[in-house]
């Protein structure tokens, strides 16, 4: 059995992937002492509180059918549902608990390490908001969504340089 989300709910699951990729970055960027690589992550997390906005304003100008549950939730426990889907889906808690930087590594393979990681879960964004985007109809900012997902490649290529840019 599927569960057809509506836009509201779309939305919803946006806003925490955001959510948790700007506490990824912020994360990360602890790790580090060198200034303008902690600042890069800073950077990053900024631009996924960015993101959360477009999405936080996209959901308030939904109309009422736009609105309504496709599935009876008279508990409302969709909202829990759709948090847990984002935090399973990218960014993820359970990726970051099994994502460990062992104390030995030098700050260059703690680098290589994150940048890796990070490549990864911005290409998981953009694949989800890839089928999202095929959810929501053209007047519900299917334009946005492809400014959101030209700005993931935009992390993906910025990470991918940086990565490239490390000395061997």
């Amino acid at each position: 059995m599927g569960y057809d989300f509506n836009a509201d709910e779309v939305f919803e699951i946006a806003e925490q992937i955001e959510k948790n990729g700007a506490k990824f970055y912020r994360e990360m960027a602890e790790n580090f002492t060198d200034v303008a690589v902690r600042q890069l992550f800073l950077d990053l997390a900024a631009m996924e509180d960015e993101h959360e906005k477009v999405f936080i304003s996209m959901k308030k100008d939904l109309s009422d059918k736009e609105r309504e549950p496709t599935v009876f939730d008279p508990d409302h426990e969709s909202v829990l549902y759709l948090r847990a889907l984002a935090d399973l889906r990218v960014f993820d808690e359970k990726a970051k608990e099994n994502f460990i930087l062992p104390e030995e590594l030098t700050e260059k393979e703690k680098m290589k390490r994150i940048f890796h990681e990070a490549i990864n879960r911005e290409k998981e964004s953009i694949v989800f908001y890839l089928g999202m985007k095929e959810l929501l109809p053209v007047h519900l900012g299917k334009n946005k969504i492809d400014g959101i997902i030209k700005q993931e490649m935009e992390h993906t290529r910025l990470l991918g340089n940086k990565l490239m840019s490390l000395p061997k």
